[in-house]
């Protein structure tokens, strides 16, 4: 029999091609646009300590990326702070739990925050740090047995003081606030947001999702009441928004879903209201790791055709101190 293969020389595979440098185009680098010079490079402390400040720490920072970015949102605070325009701090549950009550009061008792607004999960630590002095539960363990979640105080507390608010017409973090003043003496209350805000005269709203926070596991739990004040503090942000307009800020840290859906339906709310406004602000998400709906609802759509959005992406509990020191030393120096 023949072999019809052919000899090895003979066998052919694939033809590579191989691009020709010698024929590539240079240019010379005097002609080329360079993204990053000398001059915004970061500084080292100085040397002598007793003239390092932390206005001079900000000012070291490289004017590069994320730094820039930093810098640029700081200013935006101060800037509407001395415009009188409203500054929206929208958080999620894990702010209140890595320790950063005060700072964040500290900018509310200040007048630089404007309206604080919270999902449910931050609503319960702030209520449990102020009345009880400890919060956060080991999920995992109170699973296996089914008693995760179901402090009786807590869910007891809660869902009565929304109760009363639907009765009284009140929102859920007012109703939250008027609960925990009735409690006085507190362990905490100058960790509470929703207590300090209402004591500064500052709207603090709360942001349910139904099934999502654990007093809705309560037998105390009353959907209807939930729904009405929630719904409440959720037109009472749509009716903060329009202070936005031309030089406002909004901050959303640690909420990855419900304060961005919160916030876009609000948002549309005051722009039909009011004539497309509020428009011209800026808006930052600060977060330990990047989400599509951040992203989406609070960075990109609402700046959309005017103002400005940002994504900080690191640790709350250096993130958040970090950006309170510098909006209050800017404002301290003038």
């Amino acid at each position: 029999m023949s072999d019809n293969r052919g000899s090895p020389a003979e066998e052919t595979g694939p033809r590579y091609l191989e691009a020709d440098l010698s024929r590539v185009k240079t240019v010379p680098i005097a002609a080329r646009p360079n993204k990053v010079r000398p001059s915004e490079f970061a500084v080292p402390p100085d040397n002598d300590a007793a003239s390092r400040t932390f206005a001079q720490f900000l000012a070291s920072l490289p004017d590069i990326l994320v730094a820039r970015d930093l810098l640029a949102v700081i200013d935006a605070i101060v800037a509407a702070h001395r415009a009188n325009r409203a500054v929206v701090l929208m958080l999620g549950g894990h702010v209140v739990k890595t320790g950063l009550a005060r700072v964040l009061v500290d900018l509310v008792a200040r007048g630089v925050v404007t309206h604080v607004a919270m999902n449910g999960s931050a609503a319960i630590h702030d209520y449990e740090i102020a009345r009880f002095g400890g919060t956060s539960e080991d999920v995992a363990a109170g699973l296996r047995d089914g008693s995760f979640g179901m402090a009786e105080e807590t869910g007891r507390g809660l869902n009565e003081a929304f109760a009363l608010g639907m009765k009284e017409g009140w929102g859920m973090g007012e109703s939250v606030a008027r609960a925990l003043a009735g409690l006085e003496p507190l362990l905490h209350p100058d960790l509470s947001l929703t207590y300090q805000c209402w004591l500064h005269k500052v709207p603090a709203t709360i942001h349910a999702a139904l099934g999502a926070e654990i007093i809705h596991q309560h037998p105390a739990a009353n959907g209807a009441a939930i729904g009405d004040t929630s719904h409440r503090d959720f037109r009472r942000l749509a009716g903060s928004l329009p202070a936005l307009n031309d030089g406002g800020v909004v901050l959303n840290v640690g909420s990855a879903v419900v304060m961005p859906e919160v916030f876009l339906k609000a948002l549309t709310i005051a722009r039909n209201l009011n004539e497309g406004k509020p428009t011209g602000f800026v808006t930052c998400d600060l977060d330990m790791q990047r989400h599509y709906r951040p992203r989406m609802n609070v960075v990109e759509r609402p700046t959309l055709g005017s103002g400005r959005g940002y994504e900080i992406t690191g640790h709350h509990e250096i993130m958040v101190p970090l950006l309170t020191w510098a909006v209050i030393e800017a404002i301290e120096r003038g």
